[in-house]
């Protein structure tokens, strides 16, 4: 995120102590008293400093491991974040971070700089590879993580460059998974695409943060801080962090920075629907829906590939002005239980592309229907 127009969290982890006393305890054997010592275990207070201690050296190494790998993007419209992915020189980092950037420079933790060349972008998932001349005493890859194995609650790590501060860390939890964005990308209607498989996090992430590293706790990267949802701004306009921060899935980037580094840019597969991404009760009793949950088919475009295929919109009028009823709910999609759009959605880019064949199970009225639909490229 630029600091300059751009978006992108910290959670202090408090740890409660506990005391507890263990009595020596004594027993009597005749004719001689015998004083019996039972050996004593560590207080609990004294337990819980030694696990804060040893997560606060955890969190030290973790820094002293990944910062030499996060790397700030200056432009002349701007300054965001990035991190280097392989020794070959390329740098992973967010496309609205070097949109319209005329100069961009890199700069290592190290304070070396060096001029970078955009040689890959990709507006729907909102990533950009820069490539940089440098020795390789200054390149240090960061290991990548599996965003599929991530789950709630989990700590995470953010370092970046909030508001110019360069290499500043910051500390959170994963508040939930599979979310979705506007794309950059716009459709023929000008409608945005959506960008998917999104992970939302606490950790204090501001602008200058955007293009930059989300850790797990061991220190592999599981996402790229894209954006932040705010109504708190400074007083020359940049938005302030409000605990709902947004990274871009490590496995979202697996599968698209190498393409972009081959190829310069990325297709993407295309289903042609639009949905409902969650349903209300009123929606589920005005639609006639026999379970709450689902991708709800507001609309298929004429000639794409779930028309083809044989997926059907709502056509009938509701109790709910501007809601057609009879279209299809998609319930699952290759077998994965599909709840809302948004998880159809985040399996679909992270697992497939342009000309895979997707099964779509749907329900229509009462009746479970297994859909083959084989993918298109987003125009």
């Amino acid at each position: 995120m630029k600091t300059k127009k751009s978006i992108i969290a910290l959670m202090v982890l408090a740890l409660a102590a506990l005391a507890c006393q263990t009595p020596v305890l004594t027993r009597q054997i005749s004719p001689t008293a015998v004083v019996e010592t039972v050996a004593t275990t560590a207080p609990v207070a004294s337990n819980i400093m030694v696990n804060a201690a040893a997560q606060q050296e955890s969190m030290v190494a973790l820094y002293e491991h990944a910062s030499p790998g996060t790397v700030a993007i200056v432009t002349d419209q701007g300054q965001g974040s990035g991190f280097v992915y392989d020794k070959e020189g390329h740098i992973v980092t967010n496309y609205h971070v070097i949109e319209g950037a005329k100069s961009l420079e890199v700069r290592f933790n190290s304070g070396f700089m060096a001029y970078g060349t955009v040689i890959g972008t990709d507006l729907d998932s909102d990533l950009a590879i820069v490539k940089v001349d440098t020795p390789a005493g200054e390149l240090f890859p960061l290991p990548l993580g599996d965003s599929d194995s991530l789950k709630v609650g989990q700590t995470v790590v953010a370092i970046g460059n909030p508001f110019g501060l360069d290499s500043t860390m910051t500390v959170g939890i994963i508040s939930a998974l599979g979310r979705t964005l506007d794309s950059v990308h716009a459709s023929p209607d000008g409608n945005a695409f959506t960008a998917g498989d999104i992970i939302q996090t606490d950790a204090a992430i501001n602008p200058g943060n955007s293009g930059g590293p989300l850790f797990n706790i061991n220190g592999e990267v599981i996402g790229i801080n894209r954006a932040i949802r705010t109504t708190n701004f400074t007083d020359t306009g940049q938005p302030i962090n409000s605990g709902i921060g947004f990274a871009i899935s490590i496995n979202m980037i697996k599968r698209v920075a190498p393409v972009l580094i081959e190829s310069g840019k990325y297709d993407y597969p295309f289903l042609g629907i639009s949905s409902l991404n969650a349903l209300s009760l009123d929606m589920v009793n005005a639609l006639g829906l026999s379970q709450y949950t689902g991708a709800y088919v507001t609309d298929v475009i004429s000639g794409g590939p779930a028309d083809k295929a044989g997926i059907k919109a709502g056509s009938t009028s509701t109790d709910i002005p501007g809601l057609l009823g009879g279209g299809d709910l998609i319930i699952a999609i290759d077998g994965h239980e599909t709840r809302t759009f948004d998880e159809m959605l985040a399996y679909l880019i992270t697992h497939k592309g342009p000309g895979d064949a997707v099964v779509l199970t749907v329900l229509r009225g009462a009746e479970k229907v297994d859909i083959t639909v084989k993918l298109g490229k987003r125009p």
